[in-house]
């Protein structure tokens, strides 16, 4: 996956590596006041480091590294094409076979893979059977240190009530996931958006249902399962925990850029980098040196 910076709306950015994303929002420097931004983990990154039990594992081990990052990297893709698409469904657009989404890894956009559409059949089939009213869409949520995008919440007719629903094309339900919609749930608690109001933000929220929705699901012929999964809240603070151990000093790398540049003869112009504040440490520290030994 390329490293990718996405506005994400209200000044919020998306910042995505390989193995790291970030959530930024605009907010003053604490030291010197001037703009700047606060950056955030997001609740993906933070759950991944929960345990993921013997099963992944051995299923690791029988792959290899290798084989198993290449697969993760082609599920991700799958999973963020038929997210796109999912989004366009629910905003009422219609979606073909030809239908073009950005695939993250390749950077551009790309024609449906048969499995994509298939999955975006069942999600055609569970909307027609559970009868969705739409709250809020790719909502971003900000919460106590993290941030994250909430896939989708809203009222079903079957099974009824308020729910916070995660979209997943994988074959399991891992607890990763619980945790995800779990700390959805808690921002929403903790800074809800203001276009969530009236009885859904005073009464709703507190006892919303979390599900996951697994789409192009292949173990019944529905194609689709909807489950419901407990609040583990306390286990995503946990793994918070883990994630802040992991990663500690792991800030997103950041660079000194000039605001203009004009081309001219002359002597090249001193780089803003951290290796020039190095050098000239060592010059200040060399020169102590070279005192202390002549006053010797």
């Amino acid at each position: 996956m390329k490293r990718e910076i996405r506005d994400v709306g209200n000044g919020v950015l998306q910042v995505t590596a390989y193995d790291e994303r970030w959530y930024a929002r605009p907010a003053p420097d604490p030291i010197t006041g001037l703009p700047g931004y606060e950056f955030v983990p997001s609740v993906t990154w933070i759950a991944g480091h929960y345990p993921k039990g013997v099963g992944f594992y051995k299923w690791l081990a029988m792959k290899g590294w290798d084989e198993a990052v290449a697969i993760r990297e082609a599920a991700a893709d799958k999973g963020s094409v038929v997210h796109q698409a999912c989004a366009d469904l629910v905003d009422g657009k219609t979606v073909a076979l030809t239908s073009e989404y950005l695939d993250p890894s390749a950077g551009t956009p790309r024609v449906l893979a048969l499995e994509e559409y298939e999955a975006l059949l069942s999600f055609r089939d569970w909307w027609a059977a559970a009868r969705p009213t739409t709250i809020l869409r790719d909502e971003v949520v900000w919460g106590d240190g993290y941030a994250g995008t909430l896939d989708w919440l809203g009222t079903l007719g079957d099974p009824p009530g308020l729910w916070l629903i995660d979209f997943k094309t994988s074959s399991q339900v891992w607890p990763e996931h619980e945790l995800q919609v779990s700390a959805y749930k808690a921002a929403l608690l903790d800074a809800p958006p203001a276009n969530l109001s009236g009885k859904f933000l005073q009464e709703g929220i507190p006892f919303v249902r979390l599900g996951i929705l697994q789409l192009g699901y292949r173990l019944n012929k529905r194609r689709w399962k909807l489950t419901e999964v407990p609040d583990q809240y306390d286990l995503f603070l946990s793994a918070r925990k883990i994630w802040e151990k992991e990663t500690a000093g792991q800030t997103p790398a950041k660079a000194e850029y000039p605001l203009e540049l004009t081309l001219a003869h002359g002597p090249i112009p001193e780089p803003t980098t951290k290796l020039k504040r190095i050098r000239a440490k060592a010059e200040v520290v060399s020169l102590d040196a070279l005192g202390k030994g002549d006053a010797a």
